[in-house]
């Protein structure tokens, strides 16, 4: 029985059908399935500004399906837009307030299938966690990447603009350069162009089974991206028929295949925090330690930005996801088995997708000749993260620095110190009070990282944090530290000139004094007064977990 029924069938059915009558419903209407489609829509941010052309083309097809879509909004927040600023610790604070405005729509409502509808990278964690949270019949849609934006014979993202500043700071472009690619970077509609957070979550979905093949890599503007949500909304009404809920794709060996198709395509740090949350909502057994497993034995087969040439558009020329997964798969580094939203297995859904990538192409490499040969987000543990850290290694040279502590207390003063030119080769740069309690909101840090690589120092300078990094940050940096400094953790006990060493390859991360001396500082140790005690962030500070385990606010 559908649960809607309750609404359009129950003891008060009279006012009940009198209130769906003044939104659409006819006589025929009221046995249909009720679909919540959860629009993203919104103008603060390019990636959300097309939505609403999705939502129209879902719910048309809904409704010739058989089914009665009802649309609501979840908000939005613009990372690029809010990064480096205050505004930047509601980012991550977005994905509960997400999760939660859709658990409450749906199960308000009594809706008996959620189709969402997201385009920042927020929006599908949000929407992951509710589809986790409520396990009613669901379909991803991402909203799509943006275009590439062009200077010359350059592919421009949003992480050039900020790289450019330090590369003014540095003297190495003036300010009519630096106003060029300000004004060439985003072209138009759709999610940061990189395999940055939002591509790298769309094609974690995708590799679940919980978005259609092909679609995780499509542009916001093409046409096939309308079409892909229209039949994205056709596939949801079938599985409402066939039963087929979030959970049930939502197996521990469909995190793994997610995991390893992160760390193929070069995706973001922030995908391990993501993927925590929504394994642990959906009662997955996951660790952060599972990330670094998969990343010893699946390598980095796609030369993607930030740290490497093409964007998106281009992984989606060559194949996409599918062509990536098919690799993994035919290599036995997918489960093969998981079953999709459309009721196939992956066996079935890459049955016809060549076994090799296509000539003429340098975005996805074959097995035999990986960009790198293991994966490129490496979890650092040691005195100074006993809970770990997640470390993003691509594009660094030697990822191995021991030297002394630049500690800053706030993302602000850190970039000052990179623009004054006070950091030197061989320094590790911390930066804490960051972290989902001390923030509170655990911002990310591509303003002082894009700093460091503008000013030639990625190859030289380690940056540690408390908090998170953007999907658009290389370099030798680590984030996530855990426990954070603002409940004690080791990072908050760091002193100015300590030594440090980050080496990631003995998946190090050690603050270089005694135990003794250690010990003596943690029993001094004051916990700092909260920044925020009221609304939302005051909220967010009390209950918010470890980032080690997802930084959730609904851990019991």
């Amino acid at each position: 029985m559908l649960r809607s029924a309750a609404i359009t069938q129950g003891i008060q059915r009279s006012p009940n059908r009198a209130m769906l009558r003044a939104v659409g419903f006819g006589d025929g209407d009221f046995n249909k399935p009720i679909i919540g489609i959860a629009n993203g829509y919104s103008t603060i941010t390019p990636c959300n500004i097309g939505l609403n052309d999705l939502t129209r083309r879902a719910e048309q097809a809904a409704q010739r399906a058989g089914s009665m879509p009802q649309t609501f909004g979840t908000i939005t927040v613009s990372d690029g837009i809010s990064m480096g600023t205050e505004g930047m610790k509601y980012s991550l604070v977005s994905r509960e307030v997400i999760a939660d405005s859709i658990e409450t729509a749906c199960n308000a409502q009594s809706m008996d299938g959620l189709l969402a509808i997201g385009g920042c990278d927020k929006n599908m964690p949000g929407a992951m966690l509710a589809m986790a949270r409520m396990n009613i019949p669901a379909v991803f849609v991402y909203g799509g990447t943006i275009k590439p934006g062009k200077l010359g014979a350059c592919d421009l993202t949003v992480v050039s603009a900020f790289e450019a500043v330090g590369q003014y700071s540095g003297g190495k472009i003036d300010e009519q350069q630096l106003t060029a690619i300000e004004k060439n970077a985003c072209p138009g509609a759709g999610s940061c162009g990189g395999m940055f957070t939002a591509n790298t979550m769309s094609a974690a979905f995708e590799a679940m089974g919980l978005s259609l093949p092909y679609s995780s890599t499509m542009a916001a503007e093409d046409p096939e991206k309308a079409d892909s949500a229209a039949r994205s909304a056709e596939v949801l009404v079938e599985a409402i028929a066939r039963n087929i809920r979030p959970r049930d794709l939502m197996t521990r060996e469909a995190f793994e295949n997610a995991i390893a198709v992160i760390m193929a395509v070069g995706g973001s740090t922030n995908s391990v925090l993501h993927l925590l949350a929504v394994a642990r909502t959906a009662g997955v057994e996951l660790s952060i330690d599972d990330f670094e497993t998969i990343r010893q034995r699946v390598p980095v087969i796609c030369d993607l930005k930030p740290s490497g040439r093409f964007v998106t558009v281009d992984l989606h020329k060559a194949g996409g996801i599918p062509q990536v997964m098919k690799l993994l798969l035919d290599a036995g580094l997918l489960h093969g088995d998981c079953r999709t939203v459309e009721g196939k297995t992956l066996n079935e859904v890459l049955a016809d997708v060549p076994g090799t990538p296509p000539a003429g192409q340098e975005v996805i490499r074959p097995l035999s000749d990986p960009l790198y040969a293991k994966g490129h987000l490496a979890i650092l543990k040691g005195n100074l993260a006993s809970e770990g850290s997640v470390a993003k290694i691509s594009g660094v040279k030697n990822p191995s620095v021991t030297g002394p502590a630049r500690v800053f207390e706030s993302e602000e003063d850190a970039l000052a110190a990179i623009l004054a030119k006070q950091i030197r080769p061989g320094d590790v740069v911390v930066i804490r009070n960051e972290g989902p309690v001390g923030g509170p909101g655990m911002r990310e840090m591509l303003a002082p990282t894009a700093a460091i690589i503008g000013e030639g120092l990625g190859d030289s300078v380690a940056l540690i944090t408390d908090g998170r990094f953007s999907g658009g940050t290389y370099g030798m940096v680590v984030g996530h530290v855990a426990p954070e400094a603002a409940v004690g953790g080791t990072i908050g006990l760091v002193h100015e000139g300590d030594s440090i060493t980050v080496d990631a390859h003995q998946l190090l991360i050690q603050l270089n004094i005694s135990d003794e001396e250690l010990d003596r500082r943690r029993t001094a140790w004051v916990r700092p007064e909260p920044r925020y005690r009221t609304g939302v962030l005051g909220k967010y500070a009390r209950l918010v977990s470890s980032s080690s385990r997802g930084a959730v606010t609904d851990q019991v």
